[in-house]
């Protein structure tokens, strides 16, 4: 599957439709460009530790794919794993995007039973979580093995 980089804002399916290999459910803006949010399924959802406890490592509340990066190069092997995928873990704040996406019907494969990590750092020993069921985020420590949902983002054209 071919996974387009960038698309016309007339072009875009609807919140909840398969787009870039996944189900497109947010837009969101990141500094002034525009991007689609794109949940990959269950079926690449991995599971892992977030990172090194006590290591710090540069992240921040918006940008899931800035993070991921950052993960990566801090030597995390769930963050390189879902880079392998053209995605990343989404932020704490597009963590909270997938949660309202659920509620509107948009994404139904988010599981209830596990608390998923962002790629939002607490501190340098803990990581934000998200659990699907209720909508509730919460730290914990970084080297304890959580699910992970990769996400994308599209380029959207104006």
């Amino acid at each position: 599957m071919s996974i387009p980089a960038s698309i016309k804002a007339s072009e875009l399916p609807a919140f909840g439709q398969q787009f870039a290999g996944g189900t497109l459910f947010t837009r969101q803006w990141y500094g002034d460009k525009e991007y689609a949010l794109v949940a990959l399924g269950a079926d690449t959802e991995l599971s892992g530790v977030w990172g090194e406890y006590g290591q710090d490592v540069a992240t921040n509340h918006g940008d899931g794919e800035a993070n991921t990066r950052a993960m990566a190069e801090a030597g995390s092997e769930l963050a390189a794993k879902v880079l392998v995928l053209e995605a990343f873990i989404p932020s704490a704040l597009e963590s909270h995007q997938m949660m309202f996406a659920k509620q509107l019907g948009y994404l139904t494969d988010l599981r209830e039973d596990a608390w998923y990590y962002t790629s939002t750092q607490y501190s340098a020993d803990y990581a934000f979580l998200m659990d699907f069921e209720d909508g509730w985020q919460d730290y914990y420590v970084k080297g304890t093995e959580r699910l992970a949902r990769p996400v994308r983002k599209i380029l959207i054209l104006h």
